[in-house]
């Protein structure tokens, strides 16, 4: 699966526009997606890190403190 394929992109509410630090995350069956925020703009010139559904759900427990 492509990176053109994930959709729903949505701005990080930890993001901080100010200092260029912002990222999205974007998904597919079964995939997310994390790109750079200025991505959108600079079309395909940045990658598109594409992660399992399961693999980002434990990362996000991970560093939320969630069993």
């Amino acid at each position: 699966m492509g990176p053109q394929q994930l959709t729903g992109w949505r701005k990080s509410s930890h993001s901080h526009f100010e200092e260029n630090a912002c990222v999205e995350i974007g998904s597919a069956p079964g995939v997310v997606g994390v790109r750079d925020t200025k991505q959108a703009a600079l079309g395909a010139a940045r990658p598109v890190l594409v992660y399992p559904a399961e693999a980002f759900a434990a990362l996000v427990r991970h560093l939320t403190g969630e069993r």
